[in-house]
């Protein structure tokens, strides 16, 4: 049975407090436990819990939170010979520029040394910085900014965007210009030298949004100063082919999807074929993608985080629909982008079949829940409450 919106959002709630209960938002314990992307999508979904109840604790402990991830991932870690903010700037500049030097992932162990041998399954479990996760906080920030009215958010996310694009981004010996998947925690040298399928597009879509917010608020500085990481993300993303059959890629992509239909929608002036070309890379992914077996395993078998993803961006799909629908000249070829969205339409009882399963405390019970309890009882937050978190400027 569907559940209702305020069945959601009284879910939605049960998860965030027990999380903020466990992460020191609203407890003294836990306030070093932080990994910067649960903690974004924890931001996000404090803000749109504040949105539709209008209790001022949500928004409250949103910035705290904020606070918390500045004050441990924008510092160097408790078990590292540096101290300060990974930024290099002194203690009372780094409070001013919180973002300057990037943020650390929040992994348990200390980043690999330069003298260390790469092990490929360590690193998983060493911190860095991870361009798809600053992104991430760059939304967080922004969205603060618009709850708030205080532009100080929206600075601190553009001044991560510059800060991450020129640590992540280089020139090959070829001429061509790329990027790392993971960089150190000072952003001085590349823990993992490859690329990330999506790292060019998620900056470029991320960079677009923060630009856009950044014109409608003048007090959050020249919008223009993103101008050149925008051009170079740009010609990096039309160079590469975004599909794939990862579940949680595509939820990313989808939820990128719709943040580019609200661009799109607000005349920012974004290249339609972006747009259509990221539709039907989609549509592709998800036709390619069995996630029925997936959804067939039992929960020892499956990750709900990466689950709850596919959930959240599949989610956005109808509220792509609306938009595209509403002023079908912003998009591109009425037919083709009509039709592909039909398609991913299709695909959005999924998402229903996913929650019900992760909200199931029996399957809550196992190991696989239990062991990244915290990014899935988030992610399982932000599915509950659905598109409403997701606009761009919301």
């Amino acid at each position: 049975m569907q559940m209702q919106a305020h069945e959601r959002i009284d879910a939605a709630c049960r998860s965030m407090a027990a999380f903020a209960g466990r992460a020191g938002i609203s407890t003294p314990a836990g306030r070093e436990r932080r990994y910067l992307w649960t903690d974004a999508y924890a931001v996000g979904n404090l803000l749109t819990l504040h949105r539709v109840t209008g209790a001022p604790a949500h928004l409250e402990r949103a910035k705290v939170l904020v606070d918390l991830v500045h004050e441990v991932l924008g510092r160097h870690r408790a078990d590292d010979v540096r101290r300060g903010w990974i930024s290099g700037l002194d203690d009372a500049e780094g409070r001013l520029h919180p973002t300057a030097g990037g943020l650390r992932i929040g992994k348990p162990l200390p980043e690999r040394r330069p003298d260390e041998v790469f092990d490929e399954r360590l690193e998983w479990d060493r911190d860095g910085q991870y361009f798809h996760y600053l992104t991430r906080w760059m939304h967080a920030l922004a969205d603060l900014a618009t709850a708030t009215g205080d532009a100080r958010f929206l600075r601190w996310a553009v001044e991560l965007a510059r800060s991450a694009h020129a640590g992540f981004t280089y020139t090959r010996a070829d001429g061509r210009r790329s990027m790392r998947w993971k960089m150190s925690i000072d952003l001085a040298r590349p823990l993992v030298a490859s690329m990330g399928h999506h790292d060019p597009l998620d900056g470029l879509l991320t960079l677009l949004r923060l630009r856009a917010q950044q014109r409608a608020d003048p007090a959050a500085g020249d919008a223009s100063t993103l101008d050149a990481a925008i051009a170079d993300l740009h010609a990096m993303a039309a160079g590469l082919d975004p599909t794939t059959h990862d579940l949680l890629g595509l939820g990313g992509l989808l939820v990128g999807l719709h943040g580019l239909a609200q661009l799109l929608a607000r005349g920012e002036g974004v290249d339609r074929h972006l747009f259509t070309s990221l539709l039907r890379s989609v549509v592709v992914g998800l036709a390619g993608c069995d996630v029925g077996r997936t959804l067939r395993q039992p929960a020892a078998q499956r990750l709900a985080f990466r689950e709850l993803g596919l959930a959240i961006g599949l989610q956005a799909t109808t509220a792509t629909q609306r938009l595209c629908a509403a002023d079908p000249d912003r998009f591109g070829a009425a037919a083709f982008v009509q039709g592909h969205l039909a398609a991913l339409a299709a695909h959005v009882p999924i998402a229903r079949s996913i929650l019900q399963f992760w909200l199931d405390p029996q399957q809550q019970a196992s190991p696989s829940w239990q062991a990244h309890l915290d990014i899935d009882e988030v992610m399982l937050a932000t599915a509950l409450l659905g598109p409403a978190g997701l606009a761009v400027g919301a």
